[in-house]
């Protein structure tokens, strides 16, 4: 089966840390450009990071560059972003995508508050 699963969400205070991850299954993630995207309540979904398949290469959203890093594990067909220093911005639902098989996750809610 073809899919993306993310985990690692939850509830994190102002300045806090957290990884997201996301499982691929049922295709050759490592020739697959990886990204994630977010979608705040009311917003539309934004770009936030990618990641190229064989070279490794990474692209940053301005609001998270400094913050956030993307990452990948072909060897257990995951992709990673670890986000440091968060900000109630922040707050969203975060996916992931295969750009090769434009396929999206289910999504996974991060909060920033106090």
């Amino acid at each position: 089966q073809v899919q993306l699963v993310e985990s690692g969400g939850g509830l994190v205070q102002p300045g806090g840390s957290l990884r997201l991850s996301c499982a691929a299954s049922g295709f050759t993630f490592s020739s697959s450009g990886m990204s994630w995207y977010r979608q705040a309540p009311g917003k539309e979904r934004e770009f936030v990071a990618i990641i190229g398949g064989s070279s490794g290469s990474t692209v940053y959203a301005d609001s998270v560059k400094g913050r956030f890093t993307i990452s990948r594990d072909n060897a257990k067909n995951t992709v990673y972003l670890q986000m440091n220093s968060l900000k109630p911005e922040d707050t969203a639902v975060y996916y992931c995508h295969s750009i090769s098989h434009n396929l999206w996750g289910q999504g996974t809610q991060v909060t920033v508050s106090s």
